[in-house]
C-alpha cells in the first residue's frame, strides 16, 4: 500500500470517556497514519453540547474531513461503536473501513433492560462520587501512561442517560447491512456481554471478520494497548485501495 492509499483513522470513544481514551493508540499510530480522536457531544471538550446520535455522526464526519484524505477507517468502542454504525448508515461515502470494538451485542429486547437500569441510576449518584470511583478503578487496573489522559479529561456522567437512551432499542446485527466497507469486529476475549452477538454481526456482513484480544475485557485498548493497536494497524493496511 502506497502512502496515498494509507487510510486516515478516526477513533471514537466509549461511554462516559473522551478522546483521551485513545492516547495509547494515537501515540502508536501517528508514525504511519493520519489519525485523530474525537470528543462526542456531551463529552470532553464538547461537554456543554447536547447529545444526539445524529450530532455524534456529524462530529465523526467533521473529523474525517479534517484529515483531508477521506474516506477513513473509523474505530468505535462501545457507545462509539454504535455511533460508528450510525455513521456508516448516514455517511457511507466517508467510510473506508470500520472497527467495532466492544459493540457487537444487540441493544434491543431483553439485552437492553440492565442498561436502562444503569442509565436511570447514574443521575441519582453525585458526579464527584462517580468520578472518584472511576479514577480509583482505572488507576488500580492500568498503568498511568494508559489512563492518565482519560482521567484528566473527566467523565460525561451527565450525558450517559441521553446517549444510551437513544442507543438502546436501536441496534442489532441488521445494522451491519448498512455498512458498505470492510469490518473488523475487535473484542476482548473476556468481554462476554459486549461480544455476545459478534457471530450474528459478522454473519450479517459480506466482508466482516472477528478478532479477539486474549485475556482482554471490555476496555481492550487499555488491557492490551499494543495488541489492540496492532490489530487496527493490520486491518488498516489491508483495506482495499480507494476507488
Amino acid at each position: 500500500m502506497t502512502a496515498v492509499d494509507v487510510p486516515p483513522i478516526v477513533l471514537v470513544h466509549g461511554t462516559r470517556f473522551s478522546a483521551g481514551q485513545w492516547s495509547p493508540q494515537l501515540a502508536a499510530l501517528r508514525a504511519d497514519f493520519r489519525v485523530t480522536a474525537v470528543d462526542l457531544p456531551g463529552h470532553g471538550t464538547r461537554a456543554d453540547q447536547p447529545w444526539s446520535l445524529k450530532a455524534a455522526t456529524e462530529v465523526v464526519a467533521s473529523a474525517v474531513d479534517s484529515l483531508d484524505r477521506g474516506p477513513a477507517l473509523v474505530v468505535g468502542h462501545s457507545l462509539g461503536g454504535y455511533v460508528a454504525l450510525e455513521f456508516a448508515r448516514l455517511r457511507p461515502e466517508l467510510l473506508r473501513g470500520l472497527v467495532l470494538a466492544g459493540a457487537s451485542v444487540s441493544t434491543r429486547g431483553a439485552w437492553a433492560t440492565p442498561y436502562r437500569g444503569v442509565a436511570g441510576l447514574v443521575p441519582r449518584i453525585p458526579a464527584d462520587r462517580l468520578t472518584r470511583w472511576n479514577d480509583r478503578l482505572l488507576r488500580r487496573l492500568y498503568p498511568p501512561e494508559v489512563v492518565e489522559a482519560t482521567i484528566r479529561a473527566g467523565y460525561a456522567f451527565h450525558t450517559l442517560p441521553a446517549a444510551w437512551g437513544e442507543v438502546l432499542g436501536r441496534f442489532d446485527a441488521r445494522a451491519m447491512h448498512h455498512v458498505k466497507a470492510p469490518v473488523l469486529i475487535l473484542n476482548g476475549e473476556k468481554d462476554t456481554v459486549f461480544r455476545s452477538g459478534e457471530r450474528e454481526f459478522a454473519r450479517a456482513h459480506p466482508d466482516a471478520r472477528i478478532e479477539l484480544i486474549p485475556r482482554a475485557r471490555h476496555l481492550a485498548n487499555f488491557d492490551d494497548p499494543r495488541a489492540f493497536t496492532d490489530a487496527v494497524r493490520r486491518f488498516a493496511l489491508h483495506l482495499p485501495p480507494r476507488d
